[in-house]
């Protein structure tokens, strides 16, 4: 700790401050004497679990606002070297997400019941990052505003074929359908999600969910989107999803590709996220990513990168989730809570001062396919603004409508 203000308060009554006493001041709480030797025995796991199990605590301070203050005081020996290289030797053995174990580690996250999504995502439920035109947008502006910009990106018209994998509870398919008159197919490995996505879409024509392998789709289209899903593919299948985009797109095909990245050189999975939220799951860097689209032939037409849009995102739902805290003790318990409270918090300060972004990739089969500016974004956004009904509009829109 060299700088912040921390204060340790251990169970024999003793406390200890750690760094150099600027900035908001945060007191953590010890209850019992073995905390600081089970946390020593593997920090970047245990840290969380022991939150997770009400060993320690806070008495002052947000849990976010630590998190951000501890990865600012982090540096590249912060790991041990034998560690850092023990997690990526094992990354493809944790990825090992064949279809099978790709359904049950969605199983794990995503069907943990909807009551729970309920608690803290927007109306729409989107359970991916928003995007914030300015410092007042609110969630519920900034989940629309990030549909609308993806799917200006699309070059989407009348009676496409567009494939939305990894569909969620129907968000983005059911924009799509409903403000551009394309007929949308959604697949998703989660019974929860599948069963929400399809209620909603009994009043909306032109639009399929299924319970579906993206790799087991057999069909052509004209556009595909990807929206969150990317983090869950694995190292070692992020050839086999690439091939598999360019087999499902029409030669004329455009994919937009929406995911969480590293700002840095690759990596791996931090230990609670991978042991208690997400199984199976990486976030990629670029340097990643860009060689395998490269070798199996699709140009990449477009990159765009949002730095804090996902810190904001995770803020609020961060916010939501703790107003909500007897309702999720109520629907689980204590622990599932802390988990969770821990999981959005340490999201948050990963992309406040980690070294998390997001990535949007635009793909096609053919270079004509896209314009040769990024004009026809703004234009797009423009036109769905007047359709989806909401005014929200990111600065390049509002000039264009003066």
């Amino acid at each position: 700790m060299k700088h912040g203000n921390m204060v340790i308060e251990y169970a024999d009554g003793t406390s200890r401050s750690f760094g150099d006493g600027d900035g908001p001041r945060y007191v953590l709480v010890f209850n019992d004497p073995a905390v600081g030797r089970d946390m020593l025995l593997h920090p970047e796991l245990r840290f969380g679990e022991l939150y997770m199990e009400g060993r320690w605590w806070l008495r002052e301070g947000s849990l976010a606002g630590l998190l951000t203050m501890l990865f600012q005081n982090m540096d590249t020996g912060t790991v041990p070297l034998w560690r850092q290289m023990l997690h990526q030797g094992m990354r493809r053995i944790r990825q090992r997400n064949h279809a099978r174990a790709a359904r049950r580690n969605v199983h794990h996250h995503y069907d943990v019941g909807n009551d729970i999504y309920a608690l803290f995502l927007d109306e729409d439920w989107q359970y991916s990052c928003g995007y914030f035109p300015n410092p007042e947008t609110t969630l519920e502006e900034a989940q629309v505003a990030k549909k609308r910009h993806i799917a200006a990106k699309m070059l989407l018209e009348d009676d496409q074929r567009v494939l939305d994998i990894g569909c969620g509870w129907g968000g983005m398919g059911l924009y799509l359908a409903k403000h551009t008159g394309v007929n949308v197919t959604g697949v998703t490995l989660s019974d929860e999600q599948l069963a929400r996505a399809r209620r909603r879409a009994r009043d909306t024509a032109g639009v399929e969910f299924r319970l579906q392998d993206y790799r087991d789709v057999t069909e052509s289209f004209d556009r595909i989107v990807s929206v969150g899903m990317f983090e869950h593919v694995g190292v070692g299948y992020f050839r086999q999803y690439f091939e598999t985009v360019k087999r499902l797109l029409t030669d004329d095909g455009v994919m937009m590709l929406h995911s969480i990245g590293r700002t840095g050189p690759p990596g791996y999975t931090a230990p609670f996220i991978d042991k208690h939220i997400f199984p199976g799951g990486y976030i990629p860097s670029l340097s990643e990513v860009l060689p395998i689209i490269e070798s199996v032939g699709l140009y990449v037409t477009d990159i765009e990168i949002w730095r804090l849009h996902y810190a904001e995102t995770l803020k609020a739902w961060g916010e939501r989730f703790a107003a909500n805290r007897s309702k999720v003790i109520a629907l689980k318990d204590e622990r599932f809570y802390r988990m969770w409270d821990f999981y959005l918090a340490a999201s948050e300060a990963s992309f406040r001062s980690g070294d998390m972004m997001v990535f949007q990739i635009q793909l096609a089969k053919q270079q004509s396919t896209v314009p040769l500016t990024r004009d026809y974004i703004a234009e797009a956004e423009h036109g769905l603004a007047a359709r989806d009904g909401r005014q929200l509009m990111g600065p390049a829109l509002v000039a264009q409508r003066r």
